[in-house]
Formats: structure tokens, sequence, C-alpha cells
């Protein structure tokens, strides 16, 4: 059976208990689910549940929270691999943090540029102590966070909105 939610209006609760009190004394056992639904129809009126399904207008499904849950003991880990000076100290070894430590690098690049490989390999420089930019490069260009031509020369930010655990990251760097 379909989960499309349904409103079951009674004027008179009593009166709806009564009625659903009634219908289950009549039964020799439990009513069954669909059973249940049909008893509840009766008691508010209807002649079975498709007859309140048919009268109704389904109600809107209650809204999903637009806010994404945002786990603060991986963001407080991600955050920990940076200096005071927001430089990425070492390369994280889960991918989870790897991935918001590439975000935060990401936020520094020039938005809407062109780079060189030299230019981004230099900003790469300024944001970590690791001495590896050219990991850090493949990682960016391998999660879509940088695009690059074919012949490596070109590098450009992908505009895109930073996840959540991402944005908190940055107000702690």
């Amino acid at each position: 059976m379909s989960r499309t939610p349904l409103s079951l209006h009674v004027d008179d609760v009593s009166a709806l208990a009564r009625s659903l009190r009634r219908q289950m004394d009549d039964l020799d056992r439990t009513p069954s689910h669909v059973e249940m639904l049909n008893l509840l129809a009766k008691a508010g009126g209807f002649k079975n549940f498709q007859h309140l399904k048919a009268q109704q207008e389904p109600v809107a499904a209650p809204a999903v929270d637009a806010v994404p849950e945002i786990d603060l003991k991986r963001i407080k880990k991600a955050a920990g691999y940076f200096d005071v000076q927001g430089r990425l100290i070492t390369w994280p070894k889960k991918r989870s943090l790897r991935v918001l430590c590439l975000w935060v690098l990401w936020s520094r690049i020039p938005a809407r540029t062109t780079l060189s490989e030299l230019e981004l390999d230099e900003q790469l420089s300024l944001d970590h102590l690791f001495c590896d930019h050219p990991l850090l490069r493949r990682w960016l260009v391998d999660l879509g966070l940088v695009s690059r031509t074919p012949d490596g020369r070109e590098y450009k930010r992908i505009e895109a909105q930073p996840p959540a655990e991402a944005l908190e990251v940055f107000k702690r760097l």
C-alpha cells in the first residue's frame, strides 16, 4: 500500500472511539493493517479506506529539513590539519578529511582565473607545508574542484557550492 499522507478530520473524537470500539468488538482477532485503515475510515464517516482516499486531496509531505547534518568531530579534525596561519600541515590519511582540506585549498584559488601549472603550484605551495603540490593538484582535478586542459598547461577553479562541513572548516581557520 502506498504511503500517501492523508488527513482524517473528525468533529467528535468520543464518537470515533465508540465506533472503533464497537467495530473491534465484532472482530474475533486483532485487525490487520488494512482492516485497521478501514475501521478508522468507517469510524470517521466513510464507507471504507478507499472512499476516504477518493474524497480527499493528499496532504503535502512534510518538508525535509534543508539544513544538512554536519559532523562537528570531523570538522574539528580537519581544522586541526592546518596551522595558525591556515596552511595545511600534513596530508590526512582519511579520504573524508582530505576532501574537506582540499575544499579549503580550493577556496584560496582565484575564481574565474586561468592559471598556468606553475601559478597553481605557487598558490598551493603557499597553502601547505609538506612540499607535495603535485599531489594536491591531482586531487583537486580528480575531485572536480579544478579543471585542467588536456595538455596540463592551464588550470581553472570550478565554481561550486562547498558542502556545509567545508564551510564550517572555513570558519574555524
